[in-house]
C-alpha cells in the first residue's frame, strides 16, 4: 500500500515556477488528487490543500495551450525598440485626468523621461524611457488594463 506524502512538493512548485518564466505567463495552476498548487506572478504564490470535488458529468480538463496566455507581443518590431510593461497594471497616459498626456506618436523623449503611469494596488507608477528617442506607436489605450510584459510603446 503506497503511502500518502505530506506537505508541499518543493520541486513542483520550482517547476511551476520556472514554467512561468519559460513562457512569460502570469499564473498557472495545477491539481492533483486533493492537492490544489497556483503560482502567480502578480503576487506571492497561494498554496491550498482541500477536497476537489468534481461533478459526476465532469471529464478530465485538457491542459490548455500556452500560448493563449501569454502577454500580447509586438510581432513584427525590433524588441530593443519596444517598451514592454514591468507589471500588471492600469495603464494612465496622462498624469491626471483631462491633463495633456506625457507622450504622443512623433513626439521625441529623452531617457529617464515618463511615458506613462501604471497603476497597481493602488500605487502609481511612472515607466521611464529606457532611452532617447522618438516615438513611433503607443500601443496601450488610456485606462485600460495591461499585462507584464505587454508592449507599450515603440520608440526608436
Amino acid at each position: 500500500m503506497a503511502e500518502k506524502k505530506s506537505g508541499i512538493d518543493q520541486a513542483l512548485i520550482r517547476d511551476l515556477a520556472n514554467i512561468l518564466n519559460d513562457t512569460d505567463l502570469t499564473e498557472i495552476e495545477v491539481e492533483q488528487d486533493d492537492l490544489r498548487i497556483r503560482v502567480s506572478r502578480a503576487g506571492t504564490p497561494q498554496y491550498v490543500q482541500a477536497p476537489i470535488a468534481a461533478p459526476a458529468y465532469a471529464a478530465p480538463a485538457a491542459a490548455a495551450p500556452a500560448a493563449a496566455a501569454a502577454p500580447a507581443a509586438a510581432p513584427g518590431r525590433n524588441p530593443a525598440n519596444v517598451v514592454n510593461a514591468p507589471m500588471v497594471g492600469t495603464v494612465y497616459m496622462a498624469p491626471a485626468p483631462g491633463a495633456r498626456p506625457f507622450i504622443e506618436v512623433g513626439a521625441t523623449v529623452k531617457e529617464g523621461q515618463t511615458l506613462i503611469i501604471i497603476e497597481a494596488m493602488k500605487t502609481m507608477n511612472q515607466i521611464p524611457s529606457p532611452k532617447s528617442g522618438k516615438v513611433t506607436e503607443i500601443l496601450v489605450d488610456d485606462g485600460h488594463p495591461v499585462e507584464y510584459g505587454q508592449a507599450l510603446v515603440v520608440i526608436e
